[in-house]
């Protein structure tokens, strides 16, 4: 019987498999497919990534280092159709937008799917049997173990484990076979790559797709991401295309996935539990979840003992603990979205500038760095 079988190798699987390899465990890893694929999230992520990763990540997966935002109330200009002048084009752009900016790197936008493969690939080192093209059909929970059932393109297996962990995404079968609650909202995202490169550091956000936004990401030589969210009744795929020809670019292949927004009060049972998106640990006003669903891992390695259920309501305790209050600051922000354009504008002309916010944890909006940043304008 394995300590922990865990049903998805994103990162919040492998960070979770690795860590509790690493105290010891028994810990077999089922993921469906190919690891890193499809591709459904974006990859513009903090700094901190590269605590969460071996010492060569940051020469193998970066694209581009970000130093700030432009932030658009309206729809974006339309572009020229040569590489060059498309990528002026969006630079002038600064023109129509309030800047937001440090005068050092604050984000990293990085290889997605080989972030996925390096963290497995760490999870391994570790000691975790990690078998891809394995989807998991059955969960039961019993008394002292939970019994999972998995396909492959040859045969099925069943596996007992004294816990299962369920990090297999926004519409998770574990959630659903343990009978924990959906989170709050599902929204539909669509992202989108031209491969004209661009090595800008600024990234576009537009407060124009209704109850989120949209963005354009310069990805370096890798080229440029588009992407937007918003709920799934609210015409996305259209949105998206508006997106796509307001900038005037022809993009060689989309993606598309959900985003869970706001966890549900329990994300635990007596044989199970949930991380990252399974159990909604995602920031309310971007989507994104990579920090936060890795931060929940180790809370969940370093908390919960197979062999003693109890400290199930540790983690329950230690990943709210720590991520609750930015949860919460998160959703007021995601608000501002919906304000009348007025108000955004005023808003958003008060506060740019050079911040001292940090884009992974809104409670820095009221940090000595951030208030030093408007008292130096």
């Amino acid at each position: 019987m394995y300590d922990f079988v865990v049903v998805g190798c994103g990162p919040p699987g492998a960070r979770f498999a690795r860590r509790a390899a690493e105290e010891g465990h028994d810990v077999l890893v089922f993921e469906k497919g190919e690891i890193g694929e499809p591709l459904a999230c974006s990859g513009h992520v903090s700094t901190d990534i590269w605590d969460f990763t071996g010492p060569d990540a940051r020469q193998e997966l970066l694209q581009n280092e970000i130093r700030g935002a432009r932030f658009h109330v309206d729809e974006p200009q339309r572009t020229a159709k040569s590489t060059d002048e498309r990528a002026r084009e969006a630079g002038r752009q600064l023109d129509h937008a309030e800047p937001f900016y440090r005068d050092e790197t604050i984000s990293n936008v990085i290889d997605r799917v080989g972030l996925d493969r390096h963290l497995a690939d760490l999870a391994r080192d570790a000691g975790a049997d990690v078998r891809d093209h394995h989807t998991v059909t059955e969960i039961e929970e019993h008394e002292d173990r939970a019994t999972v059932t998995a396909s492959t393109p040859r045969d099925t297996i069943t596996v007992e484990g004294k816990m299962v962990a369920g990090c297999d995404g926004p519409r998770s079968r574990v959630r659903d076979a343990l009978g924990l609650d959906e989170p709050d909202e599902l929204l539909h995202g669509v992202l989108g790559f031209d491969p004209a490169p661009d090595p800008g550091d600024y990234v576009d956000v537009h407060l124009t797709a209704p109850r989120f936004f949209a963005w354009r990401i310069p990805r370096g030589d890798a080229g440029v991401e588009y992407g937007l969210a918003a709920p799934p009744g609210d015409g996305v795929q259209q949105l998206f295309e508006q997106l796509r020809s307001d900038y005037g670019v022809d993009l060689d292949r989309t993606c598309s996935g959900a985003i869970p927004i706001g966890p549900p009060e329990r994300v635990t049972t007596r044989r199970g539990f949930l991380i990252g998106d399974a159990a909604a640990q995602t920031k309310p006003f971007t989507g994104g979840g990579i920090l936060y669903s890795m931060t929940a891992a180790d809370h969940a390695a370093r908390t919960i003992d197979p062999d003693w259920p109890p400290t199930l309501q540790a983690y329950e305790h230690a990943w709210r603990e720590d991520l609750s209050r930015e949860i919460q600051l998160g959703h007021l922000l995601r608000r501002a979205y919906s304000l009348p354009e007025p108000i955004q504008r005023a808003g958003l002309r008060t506060l740019s500038g050079e911040i001292g916010v940090h884009m992974d944890r809104p409670t820095s909006l009221f940090s000595r760095e951030q208030l030093g940043a408007l008292l130096s304008r």
